[in-house]
């Protein structure tokens, strides 16, 4: 997945470096989506009766140790409302620059909630469970569910301005990949896969907030330095 939004080298080192804070921020929102997957892989290891092709990652938030991947959620959607500070501090011209920290900053509102508001035990998980789907969901599973399709929706609508974006300043590999990202987002669940499916889409979602800080990091002054360069009709 290639979604980079970087200049030149000579542009960056002709650049002012970001202020420590900013670096911090950005830092922040690079790790949260290996942070989850790093504790999404180790409760699958660790965590006796979870089968993925069965039970949503979000199912590890109950038991027990359900206090663990709830922790994981709130711990990555502040992550990415660090990255929406940060990508508002660095993004200060063209198109999407007040937009997708916004976009972003719903997402990670969107993953707080979706671990304060946990799924419910189901498909024998945690062990003891009866198995089968539950009869009907609680109010907090239902919570949780709209939380995280209004977090995977707003990154997915952040990919597709940054596609808008990328298109504009003739960035080929970066609008590929932003596409590639808006799609995997947007993409109905299959039933039948759904646990796999919706693992694979944090992969895409996770992904591309990562990318975005690591490209802000290597490149600050990129974002307003190429709309200075761009016929005064395309910029926005």
């Amino acid at each position: 997945m290639t979604i980079n939004h970087s200049a030149p080298r000579t542009m960056h080192s002709a650049g002012r470096a970001l202020p420590r804070s900013t670096r911090s921020l950005l830092l922040a929102g690079a790790f949260a989506g290996p942070l989850f997957y790093l504790s999404a892989i180790v409760q699958m290891l660790t965590r006796p009766g979870f089968d993925l092709h069965i039970h949503p990652l979000s199912q590890l938030s109950t038991g027990d140790q359900g206090w663990i991947q709830i922790l994981t959620f709130v711990l990555v959607g502040l992550g990415l409302i660090c990255l929406s500070i940060g990508h508002r501090g660095v993004a200060t011209s063209g198109l999407g620059r007040a937009a997708i920290p916004v976009l972003v900053a719903i997402s990670g509102v969107g993953f707080i909630a979706a671990g304060v508001f946990p799924q419910d035990p189901a498909n024998g998980f945690p062990l003891g469970v009866a198995d089968g789907p539950v009869a009907e969901p609680t109010w907090h599973a239902l919570v949780h569910m709209v939380a995280a399709i209004v977090a995977f929706t707003a990154l997915a609508v952040a990919a597709i301005i940054a596609l808008v974006r990328a298109i504009r300043e003739r960035r080929v590999a970066a609008g590929i990949g932003n596409g590639i990202v808006a799609i995997a987002l947007l993409a109905p669940v299959i039933p039948d896969i759904a646990s796999i499916q919706v693992a694979i889409t944090g992969l895409f979602a996770f992904g591309w907030c990562t990318m975005t800080a690591i490209a802000l990091l290597k490149s600050p002054t990129y974002l307003a330095s190429l709309d200075s360069r761009l016929p005064k009709e395309t910029r926005s």
